[in-house]
């Protein structure tokens, strides 16, 4: 009896033995697609709607997103330096298609969202008016991002020459590095105004004296934003990378776009 209790023992425990190592084997395989977070660079602009999409993507798949803000210019230039990040998105087409070229990313870049700007204020300024106010020699500080940096900050040059009010608006314009800055001024009351994200509206659902006015979309070129799966995901989350970046462009994260003042294709 002794002897078939160790036989039978033995017989058993080596598949179970075995199956346990390849189960171990499998989830170390699998730990990088699903134990990191998928680490997102967003333009400033939305990188509010960005977390509340990485919300509900965690909520269908257990896969965590962290979000990294910032102006696009100034995200596009750390990638090229080699930043940890596994996705791009830029608050317009030229630095994402610029990193494609420099043979940075996975994919082509892709739409996801097209942007529209507003002026708004919280010092009481008539913001409806705003081609006046700038006129006037006692107007106050006005507050665009860097032209050079951020694409809202482009859009607002585009619409300051345009309606010819960029010489009369020039020595009393503060330039900061993202459009999150330019809320921040407004917000403060340090600016008398600001050009910014229309998704302002929405985000933070400001109140009290904030005022705003949405600007003519012809003064300034479509704000088309920028999606690309950058090749440091291939090496490091693939999977999980390129879920989130497929998630971006589903109906379900085009609606949470849409709330937020965003328009998709």
């Amino acid at each position: 009896m002794a002897i078939q209790r160790g036989y039978t023992s033995s017989y058993y425990t080596k598949p179970m033995f075995r199956k346990l190592l390849l189960t171990c084997f499998f989830a170390i395989l699998l730990l990088p697609s699903f134990g990191q977070a998928v680490r997102v660079a967003v333009a400033a602009n939305a990188q509010y709607v960005v977390k509340k999409l990485a919300q509900d993507f965690k909520k269908k798949t257990g896969i965590s997103v962290e979000v990294i803000s910032g102006a696009s210019g100034k995200l596009s230039i750390q990638i090229k330096n080699g930043a940890p990040y596994d996705i791009f998105l830029s608050a317009d087409m030229d630095f994402a298609d610029e990193l494609d070229r420099e043979g940075l990313t996975l994919e082509k870049t892709k739409v996801y969202a097209m942007g529209s700007l507003i002026v708004c204020s919280t010092t009481g300024a008539p913001v409806k008016d705003w081609k006046n106010i700038i006129t006037k020699k006692r107007a106050g500080k006005i507050a665009i991002a860097n032209p050079q940096l951020a694409p809202y900050g482009k859009a607002a040059e585009e619409a300051l020459k345009k309606t010819g009010l960029y010489a009369s608006a020039s020595d009393r314009l503060v330039f900061a590095e993202s459009v999150g800055q330019v809320n921040t001024y407004v917000l403060k009351g340090t600016v008398q105004m600001g050009f910014t994200t229309a998704s302002l509206i929405y985000e933070l659902q400001p109140i009290g004296k904030f005022k705003y006015a949405e600007i003519d979309r012809s003064l300034y070129a479509p704000i088309k934003q920028g999606a690309v799966l950058l090749k440091y995901a291939k090496s490091k989350n693939y999977r999980a990378s390129k879920q989130f970046f497929d998630y971006l462009f589903s109906a379900g994260a085009k609606a949470i776009f849409l709330k937020f003042g965003y328009t998709t294709a």
